[in-house]
């Protein structure tokens, strides 16, 4: 299996909670290490460019306003398997449905508020990475 790189992004809903360490611990634990990281606060706005292919959903506008009510923060994860192996520790994306020891099934509030988010393949990985961070700032 191949070196990849993957965006994952620690919500509000985690970040209020002081939850950031805890989470990072997972994915490291997992093998996955981060070569990038930073917290910012997203603006509405921002939110809304990342979510645009979900503009059309039910949930877009509440999502977008959920992720900017708090600090996130973004990270670059780096592992064999990256993009898999984030979405195996994430758990599903209802926490009710995520399996036991999974990032969801800890911590997450709800579906909608589900304390992280993770790239879905190389090709979205690859633009979401570039949205938050330059080239400069992946440190393998």
């Amino acid at each position: 299996m191949a070196i990849e790189r993957t965006l994952s992004i620690i919500k509000p809903d985690a970040t209020k909670r002081n939850l950031t360490g805890k989470i990072n611990a997972k994915f490291e634990d997992a093998g996955l290490r981060i070569v990038a990281q930073k917290r910012i606060h997203l603006t509405k706005a921002q939110a809304g460019v990342f979510y645009a292919v979900h503009a059309e959903r039910p949930f877009y506008d509440e999502l977008c306003e959920f992720m900017a009510s708090e600090p996130v923060v973004v990270q670059v994860l780096e592992g064999e398997g990256a993009i898999a192996k984030n979405r195996e520790v994430m758990g599903a994306t209802n926490p009710a449905d995520a399996a036991p020891g999974t990032i969801r099934a800890e911590f997450a509030e709800s579906v909608g508020e589900n304390s992280v988010h993770g790239s879905d393949a190389p090709e979205t990985a690859a633009v979401e990475i570039a949205y938050f961070f330059s080239g400069l700032e992946l440190v393998g």
